[in-house]
């Protein structure tokens, strides 16, 4: 049976004494902790000799308990017989010196032990966080150019007496993690004011933290642990990315989050604590937790500029040079910044421009045969050494082995001059532009000749460009072709989009250059994003732009217009026929005209900054044309029948905030004959390419102008036409031939009729 402690009655009792009262003897039994505090020798000496902390020797007194329990509890019946105990494994790690022990082991051994103890300390340290110091001091941290405003602010609010716990607020990607390990790195350099010196920074994991705790109690335990080790250790502080997310974490129903426990300690300063989160989740978990948001200190991490942004990527490439096996030009490191910037629209430097260095340097990389054959070279030449090490350690080495030892100096011989050529080759791949613009290609889906080429050269040649389809429509052409260079020269007083109204009458060509317009700005005509206004035309209907506000259906479903500028930020947006859109849908697209940016219903700003805006109506046509309608003229007045029409329904603050309110004249028989020839020719491409030879003559435009020409339904007649004269007998003709095949068709106009002949 198990004796216990006669003095505290609840450890057993392992050391045995026999005390005189008088004639008596009385036999008592102590722990070996009351044996200690009353001083008890050798005991007390032994224990002193040790050098065991007050924690120590309870945690050894706890552990002689579950030993002599266990030992003195038999798992049978035949299990009866006391166990030897060795003294030794009852204090681990510990040596029991003798007389004959020199001073320098003892002094070795205390070391070794308070060593073990310090790692005990900070169990819960080591297993759920990363010590940033410590990388920082292996080189395993990449150097932080710039934030060195923050950087100062963040030491600031640390070196305070209370309150002394910064939360980095900032969008993502914009590097508040960066500023945590520029700390630990200055911490390391011993740059830091004389209260930060010797302190460690400990990235907290939050999901290992949450993580097998399945039970209540335990999420509690191990934070409790982690407050209470980092107490002890007295120089930690702990860092929590994505902050927000303690508010919940380890949560259950009665229970407490990491907020709550994280609070008192906080308070009290006992310990200190860097967050980071985006203003977002700050303002939705922080800002409503006002007890846990007055214990942090605000830092405002902004996006870098473009130049700061420069610097950054000039101070990191050389890792990403290493990796990749590849270098990467200073000339080079401007554009990857400023091809990020432009058009990727919905992230935020330096992020989307490390981003595109890496994904265009891993592109070259894996498909360099170069660096490919280095890889192979270099696992060979391991695998090379490896061999060479286990034959040299066989003792007795027969001539086989002799000759093996000489081959493999041979081929690692050679695999290391093959290798130095290949080397030198790999300092000829050099990252260029136009890689960077075929990972912008596959990102957003604009063309890698439209990215790399000069724009001020395309946007020169522009007027010319549009003429050669744009018929009739000169002063407008020009009008357009004039904004968009003020536009895209970047001497615009605001960044805004370029904006126009095209009014006229139907058929003269506006939606056309709407179509040539894109085709030549995104090489793409169908880059085109357009909204027919006539189902905007309930006060409802702006939900469909951006998207409807929380508690109504479909706000989960994004807005038609916001979504697909954020997706395709590189388009011409096209709002057809104004005029029938609900005035509330046009007070949307004020804040979109004036300043390129709009949010939607979920708080995401959209930019509109490289779009064009073309607003369509046929307002002011609608009259006789001597009248308050379009004449052959633009010198009778009819700009302003057209501005007194949309006066009518757009405010004046719309008006002001686009750039060119373009009118289109009535098309002229001259202009129906241009028109029909370029329309016919789009017809012999598309025959073309089906291997059949289109020929028409002047009698067929001269036939086709003369039936087709019509001031009141303008170019879309002379379309009807073609498709009804000539198309449609052309596909009979096709198809009628179908077994022998046509390889010519022939049109022309005889006494008044079309003739269309097939061979």
């Amino acid at each position: 049976m198990l004796k216990m402690c006669s003095r505290c009655k609840k450890r057993p009792a392992i050391i045995f004494m026999t005390k005189l009262e008088g004639d008596k003897s009385i036999n008592e039994g102590l722990c070996i902790k009351c044996a200690k505090e009353l001083g008890i020798k050798p005991i007390s000496d032994f224990l002193d000799k040790m050098g065991l902390s007050e924690e120590e020797l309870e945690a050894m007194s706890d552990e002689v308990t579950n030993f002599a329990t266990n030992a003195l509890t038999p798992a049978n019946e035949d299990e009866t017989r006391a166990p030897a105990i060795d003294i030794q494994s009852l204090f681990p790690n510990q040596s029991l010196a003798t007389n004959g022990e020199s001073e320098q082991n003892q002094r070795s051994n205390t070391e070794e032990r308070r060593q073990q103890s310090q790692k005990e300390k900070r169990k819960l340290l080591d297993t759920y966080c990363i010590n940033l110091t410590t990388r920082a001091a292996e080189g395993k941290l990449d150097k932080i150019v710039g934030r060195n405003d923050e950087l100062e602010r963040v030491m600031q609010i640390l070196c305070r007496r209370q309150k002394n716990n910064p939360c980095l607020i900032g969008e993502p990607g914009v590097g508040k993690t960066a500023v945590a390990e520029a700390l630990a790195q200055k911490i390391v350099e011993g740059t830091v004011p004389y209260k930060l010196k010797d302190k460690e920074i400990m990235l907290v994991d939050m999901t290992a933290m949450v993580a097998g705790t399945q039970f209540r109690g335990q999420f509690e335990s191990r934070m409790k642990g982690l407050i209470e080790e980092t107490k002890r250790s007295g120089n930690i502080i702990l860092v929590i990315d994505e902050v927000h997310t303690i508010v919940g974490a380890g949560d259950a129903e009665g229970g407490m989050n990491a907020a709550n426990i994280l609070k008192p300690a906080l308070s009290r300063g006992e310990i200190q604590l860097i967050g980071a989160t985006t203003l977002v989740e700050y303002r939705k978990h922080i800002e409503n937790d006002a007890a846990l948001e007055r214990r942090f200190q605000p830092v405002m991490i902004n996006e870098p500029s473009i130049e700061t942004s420069i610097e950054i990527i000039r101070g990191i490439k050389s890792y990403y040079e290493k990796y990749h096996g590849i270098k990467i030009p200073n000339e080079v490191v401007r554009k990857i910044v400023t091809l990020s910037e432009r058009y990727i629209t919905d992230r935020y430097l330096p992020d989307k421009a490390i981003d595109l260095m890496d994904e265009a340097a891993a592109k070259m990389s894996m498909n360099s045969p170069v660096i490919n054959e280095i890889e192979k070279i270099s696992e060979r030449l391991k695998t090379i050494a490896e061999e060479r090490i286990s034959y040299e350690a066989i003792a007795e080495k027969t001539e086989d082995i002799y000759k093996k030892i000489a081959e493999n100096i041979t081929t690692e011989m050679n695999l290391k001059h093959k290798f130095d050529e290949l080397s030198a080759q790999r300092d000829n791949l050099v990252l260029t532009e136009n890689d960077l613009a075929k990972v912008i290609e596959v990102w957003t889906g604009i063309p890698a000749s439209n990215i790399t080429e000069n724009e001020f050269s395309k946007i020169d040649k522009l007027e010319d460009a549009i003429k050669d389809r744009i018929i009739g429509q000169d002063e407008a052409v020009k009008k357009v072709a004039r904004a968009l260079k003020r536009s895209r020269a970047g001497i615009a007083y605001k960044k805004k989009p370029a904006s126009f109204i095209f009014a006229g009458p139907t058929g003269v060509g506006k939606t056309e250059l709407v179509k040539v317009l894109s085709g030549y700005l995104f090489d793409n005509p169908e880059a085109m994003i357009r909204l027919d206004m006539s189902e905007f035309m309930e006060k409802h209907s702006v939900s469909r732009i951006i998207g409807s506000p929380p508690g109504y259906v479909g706000y989960d479903d994004a807005g038609q217009l916001t979504e697909k500028i954020r997706r395709k930020p590189y388009s011409v947006v096209l709002f057809d026929e104004i005029e029938k859109a609900h005035p509330d849908v046009l007070n949307i697209l004020l804040q979109i005209l004036d300043d390129g940016l709009i949010t939607d219903s979920h708080g995401k700003q959209v930019n509109f900054e490289n779009t064009v805006i073309i607003m369509t109506t046929n307002a002011g046509s609608n009259t006789a044309s001597n009248a308050a309608g379009f004449t052959k003229s633009m010198h009778t007045g009819d700009e302003e029948k057209v501005m007194k029409a949309l006066e009518d329904f757009l405010r004046p603050e719309f008006l002001n905030r686009v750039d060119e309110i373009v009118v289109f004249n009535r098309l002229t028989k001259e202009n129906f004959g241009d028109i029909c020839r370029i329309m016919l020719n789009d017809l012999k491409k598309i025959l073309t390419e089906k291997n059949i030879k289109f020929i028409f003559d002047d009698n067929t435009v001269q036939y086709l102008v003369e039936k087709g020409f019509s001031e009141k339904y303008g170019a879309r007649n002379l379309r009807r036409l073609i498709q009804t004269d000539i198309e449609d007998v052309a596909a009979a003709e096709i198809i009628d031939n179908y077994e022998k095949g046509i390889s010519r068709i022939g049109v022309t106009a005889v006494d008044n009729k079309l003739v269309i002949t097939g061979i």
